[in-house]
């Protein structure tokens, strides 16, 4: 395994690589780290993969801004970090928040992307559950998750950076704003979209991003949100439930 920083549009990004192969690159949750989203399913895509796992703006051991956080500058940090190892073309597979970082990816450096994996993203407010946000209005970080909250101060022990990172991921969600239809419509990378049947992001919203995306597949996994890949948080069997995707994602990046 390799891990590093780098500099990155004013800031250090922290990356990890594993295994050899076509690279695939990783993209964490919100408030979380490489670890707690993908640590049971790496060792199973190091195998196979070069895997290129990123820890995004202001989360785990990168650098933070002094202003809000974005999906777009998200995107332009992970295109100038492959620029960095110079790598022209990967596939990246990003879990909700890292989903919604996918999109943009997809809309802002199409000519980087071989395939897209986008796990729980909705990509409007109305394909997050009822509720969603206004669960969001008067959160503090006694509400995360005390395992984030370990694993951060376990890679960075600065509570205030935790605090700063706390505050950005919650502010971004509360204003979330939808990309529209057409946005959706002009992915052209071959994208597999997968969502539990009981997580943040409606089944229904799923199937309908699935319908806009013209070279997509589209997998409805039994689960809570992240469950089907391991999270740290949400899966019970970890392992299992990592080993339990992987003929999905690789007969999915194979093809």
């Amino acid at each position: 395994m390799i891990n590093d920083h780098a500099q990155v549009n004013g800031i250090k990004i922290y990356y990890e690589i594993y295994g050899d192969g076509q690279p695939l690159v990783l993209l964490h949750g919100g408030g979380s780290t490489i670890q707690t989203t993908f640590g049971n399913l790496i060792p199973l895509l190091a195998n196979k993969y070069r895997v290129i796992a990123i820890e995004l703006q202001n989360h785990g051991r990168s650098g933070y801004r002094m202003e809000p956080q974005t999906f777009s500058q998200d995107a332009d940090d992970v295109a100038a970090l492959l620029q960095h190892l110079n790598i022209n073309k990967a596939s990246f597979f990003g879990f909700s928040n890292g989903g919604h970082t996918c999109i943009e990816l997809a809309l802002r450096h199409p000519h980087i992307i071989h395939k897209l994996i986008m796990a729980a993203a909705p990509y409007k407010r109305s394909g997050f559950i009822p509720g969603f946000f206004e669960g969001m209005n008067g959160v503090t970080i006694d509400n995360m998750p005390k395992p984030y909250h370990e694993a951060f101060l376990a890679l960075t022990p600065d509570k205030e950076r935790l605090q700063i990172m706390f505050e950005r991921d919650r502010d971004r969600m509360i204003a979330f704003k939808d990309w529209t239809d057409d946005q959706i419509r002009s992915i052209t990378a071959h994208t597999l979209l997968i969502n539990g049947d009981n997580d943040v992001m409606t089944v229904e919203n799923t199937v309908e991003m699935y319908r806009l995306i013209a070279n997509c597949r589209l997998a409805i996994l039994p689960g809570i949100h992240g469950q089907y890949i391991g999270e740290l948080t949400t899966s019970k069997n970890g392992k299992k439930d990592a080993a339990a995707i992987m003929p999905l994602i690789e007969e999915f990046l194979d093809s």
